[in-house]
This record gives structure tokens, sequence and C-alpha cells, in this order.
């Protein structure tokens, strides 16, 4: 098992373009724990602004010029102030958050893309089987959204609309909010927890296979090891749920991703998406961290009781006895 994950993720490496490559390296050395590990523990949000793909027009361009920055900083900050505080009619700013609830968003990177290869930036297009499997979805009418065009039932909303998780790889990545990430380390252990939706992943790395195959959760079943000071996790035993690049997570997927803290306050997570089921091509997506030891990951309790489900149903039907839209706007 050992042998076999560090030779998927060597081929792993040298499939990623130069940006990401380049980031994982530094003269940098990490401290190390108590028991001899590169220390990367902290709290590391998810505040870098970065599209998923780049725009078709960009090609193999991974990087933005300054025109292009400028002008993603004017939308971000547009965008910003649209989901600001609401204003009380006295003029009092209201807000019923602790600290870092709605925590600013971090500036635009240069990085064009989260998705660096393949090299044009973009998720490379579904198998056949995958299409099938995403379009077959409620009916034919594909997978719940956030933001559904009706409301029928609670599969109109995606898994993260109805709280359950936002799985991998949705869960290391920006969200609107509450996009805390704490890594925790103990011998022989790697603790991941994500703020959004509550998740926490206990990773071994001590060799030991994974679960059985009929076993399969949002997150998946996740092991890991140490290159160098890079730290790699191979999961597998996805459900098949709807996430990040448009498809279902079949049997054969397998996520491996790398985590190298390449100076005091710098993280490099690089993601490697290999479901041949699904994709046509693998996928990897790089995102920097910044170490900010102010953040506190308060409890996510999301809607308690779920009540936005039966709010959102009850609401739609009420709607459409009034002759009214039901869709959901944002």
């Amino acid at each position: 098992m050992t042998r076999r994950l560090a030779s998927f993720s060597a081929v792993a490496l040298l499939s990623l373009p130069i940006l990401a490559q380049s980031s994982a390296k530094s003269n940098w050395t990490p401290p190390k724990t108590a028991w001899g590990d590169p220390d990367i523990q902290g709290e590391w949000p998810a505040t870098a602004r970065i599209p998923m793909q780049r725009p078709v027009n960009f090609g193999n361009r991974a990087e933005l010029t300054d025109a292009e920055l400028a002008q993603r900083e004017k939308q971000f900050q547009k965008q910003a102030t649209e989901d600001g505080e609401e204003v009380a009619s006295k003029g009092d700013n209201v807000t019923i958050n602790p600290p870092s609830y709605w925590q600013e968003r971090g500036k635009p990177d240069r990085q064009a893309s989260l998705v660096v290869d393949p090299p044009n930036g973009r998720i490379p297009p579904l198998t056949p089987a995958g299409y099938d499997a995403v379009h077959s979805l409620r009916g034919g009418l594909g997978p719940g959204t956030h933001f559904p065009d009706k409301v029928d039932s609670w599969v109109d909303f995606d898994y993260y609309s109805r709280c359950i998780s936002r799985g991998l790889v949705s869960s290391m990545l920006p969200t609107l909010y509450n996009f805390g990430n704490e890594i925790l380390q103990a011998p022989g252990y790697v603790i991941i927890r994500n703020e959004m939706i509550h998740e926490a992943r206990l990773i071994p790395l001590d060799g030991r296979p994974h679960v059985g195959s009929n076993i399969r959760t949002y997150m998946g079943d996740s092991r890991g090891h140490w290159e160098g000071n890079t730290l790699v996790v191979e999961t597998t035993n996805l459900k098949a749920q709807p996430g990040a690049g448009g498809g279902l997570f079949s049997d054969a997927a397998v996520l491996i991703e790398r985590f190298t803290r390449t100076s005091p306050t710098d993280l490099s997570y690089d993601l490697t998406v290999n479901d041949p089921k699904t994709w046509t091509a693998p996928w990897t997506i790089h995102m920097p961290y910044k170490l900010d030891p102010s953040y506190k990951i308060y409890e996510y309790a999301c809607h308690e009781g779920n009540y936005m489900m039966l709010d959102a149903l009850s609401g739609a039907r009420d709607l459409e006895k009034k002759g009214e839209s039901t869709k959901v706007i944002p």
C-alpha cells in the first residue's frame, strides 16, 4: 500500500504544471514536531479568491496581467460590498455573528484559476458514463443545486444546502463564509478540520490499508505519509456524490493531496482527482493558504433541525397557490 501510494503521488506531482510545482519548492525548512514530523499545524482559512476554472481565452496562460488583476479586485470588492452586513433603518450596523463569522474576503490572487492541470486550467470533459450518471439524477434533471429552479423535494437542493457536507474536493476550497481549516498533528496521525460543514478527517500515517470497498462516505477514507517535508494523502471510498468538477465520483475515484509548508506563513496545497470512469483525464487544483493564528473556528450548526427545508418546501407550495414563481433567488 505504501509503495503504491508513493508511486501514484510521484506521477501526480510530475504531471503538475510549473505553477504548482514551484509553489511547493522552498529553501525554507519547516519546524519539526516533538516526534520529528514536519510541523504543518495551524489555522489555514481558505481566503484566496481564485476562480475554479480559467477563462477559455486565456489558453495556457496561468497568471493574470496587472490590468486583469486590477479588474478582478474591482469585481471582488463589488461582491464584498453586496455581501456586507445589513444596515438598520436608523443607520446602525446589525450583526448577530461572532468574530470571523463573516470573514473579510482575501485579496484576489494573480493565479488565474484553481485548476492548474490540464495546462488550460479547465476541468476535463466527463466520460459518456460520467455524463449519464450526472444527468440521470432527479429523473433526468441532474443534481440538486444551492439555488434550485424548482422546490418540489429536498433532492432539488444540493448536499451543501441540506447541511450534510461539502465533501471532498469542496471542503478544502473557498466558500461564502466560515472557510476555516485547522490542521492538528499527533504521533502517527494528522487531523484536518473544515469549518464548513463541521468536517474532521483523522488521517493515519502508519501505512494501513483502506477500509473495505463497501464502506463509502462523503469525505472518503484517507491515508497519509510523508515525502520529505510534504504530507501526501490518498483518499478513496467516496460516495457517488455531485461536487466540484461537475461529475459524480465513481468507485474508481482516487484523490491525492499534497500539503507543503513553504514559509512560516505559507502552505502549498495541491489536489489531484483521478477518476477514469467519470472524467476523461485527471485534473489538479492548486490552493495557496496563509496562516492566520487569530482565526477561530466556531461550531457550524447550519440550520438546526433542517428548518430551512421545511420552510422552503412549504413556502413554495404557498407561492404556487398564489400563482407566483417558486424559483429560489440567491
